[in-house]
């Protein structure tokens, strides 16, 4: 049996993420919404309807699946049977005070911890947990203990070494973590403005107001790596990934201007699809960041989830040809101004996710210098 579910979640006004659970209607155990696909909708989109009926979430669903876990559902006879689910990030924009299955089940909201407890499947305690997991910063003190350790009996350059135990200048990662949070809150307003029905100059202000904070977030680094003597990657690198995430935002600002210029109200649903891969590439990008303060500690995960944005991407592209497929068939005739006006934001949404894939390239190559 083939199945879909939804993990909703949200980020606390902390930093931190949050999953909601339901409980299922017969045994009362906490699991995720989900539910056998629904005809004439695709998987996340199922999904989506799983999380509106059993937990009464609306949200941005990410096209590409966070990954698959299997469980024994029963039967009406009592028998078990196989069950592998497909599961879609959901990221919540509202919660409704009423709901189809209100009144079958609980609903609760969970941290990360608390929710991979809380399930029963083990893949699926697997893929919660591993949703995002931010590590603390260590103290210097030990991050230089944890660095002897690793580096003991290793022979290397004495410039390295003497400029692995000199401190970081600038303020490089706090500024690659401010970024990270434009890129969030812009595509958010983005998503939110393709879902359509709401104050689209408002959203359009949003973004632009989050491309001036990120502009601003890429002068103040670039101008570090001209001033300051140590910097803890090679300065290209630096300066390579600042800018290909500031084309990520620029490229979210551009929709929103062509939006604008062209006076659009409504959107296909293959251009929310693509919005959902931005706001999980935008998620992504937030959590991989604050791993580079310890690329060799943390390179397994960070390449973890540098494929999850490559592969995202892959699957963005297959979305933006379906869309502008579909649109050129309705828009045959000699009045081609639809397809022209689509194709456009089309082209915009595929260089953002373009870009955040080329982010993810680039926190790669990092690893692949410094772990």
């Amino acid at each position: 049996m083939r199945q879909v579910a939804a993990l909703p979640y949200r980020v606390e006004d902390s930093g931190a993420l949050s999953v909601l659970l339901v409980t299922s209607r017969e045994t009362r155990r906490w699991v995720v919404p989900k539910g056998n696909p629904i005809r004439g909708l695709s998987a996340h989109e199922a999904a989506a309807q799983e999380a509106y009926e059993e937990a009464g979430v609306v949200g941005i669903t990410c096209p590409a699946a966070l990954g698959h876990f299997r469980y024994d559902k029963r039967k009406r006879d009592g028998s078990l049977q196989p069950a592998t689910v497909a599961l879609y990030p959901v990221a919540v924009v509202e919660q409704l005070n009423d709901w189809p299955e209100r009144d079958e089940r609980e609903t609760r909201w969970f941290d990360l911890e608390s929710a991979s407890h809380a399930v029963t499947e083990p893949e699926l305690k697997r893929l919660i947990g591993g949703f995002r997991a931010p590590l603390r910063r260590a103290g210097r003190m030990a991050r230089i203990l944890s660095w002897a350790r690793t580096k003991s009996g290793e022979r290397f350059a004495m410039l390295r070494w003497f400029q692995a135990l000199m401190p970081k200048q600038g303020r490089f990662f706090e500024q690659f973590e401010e970024h990270a949070k434009t890129l969030v809150a812009g595509s958010d307003a983005l998503a939110r403005l393709l879902k359509g029905g709401g104050d689209i100059p408002a959203l359009v202000r949003e973004i632009q107001d989050r491309e001036h904070d990120a502009d601003a977030i890429t002068r103040d680094v670039l101008q570090d790596v001209r001033r300051v003597l140590i910097t803890p990657f090679d300065r290209t690198a630096i300066s390579g990934l600042i800018a290909v995430m500031d084309d990520a935002i620029d490229q979210m600002n551009k929709t929103g201007k062509a939006i604008t210029l062209y006076d659009l109200t409504e959107f296909a649903p293959e251009m929310r699809d693509m919005s959902g891969i931005i706001v999980e590439a935008s998620r992504l990008t937030a959590e991989v960041l604050p791993l580079l303060r310890s690329v060799a500690k943390n390179s397994t995960r960070i390449l973890e989830l540098t494929a999850r944005m490559v592969e995202i991407e892959g699957v963005a592209d297959d979305i933006h040809d379906a869309g502008l497929k579909a649109l050129y068939q309705r828009s045959s005739g000699p009045d081609m101004k639809e397809f022209i006006v689509g194709r456009e934001i089309y082209s915009h949404l595929e260089k953002i996710v373009d870009r955040f894939e080329d982010v993810a390239n680039e926190i790669q190559g990092l690893v692949i210098d410094h772990a």
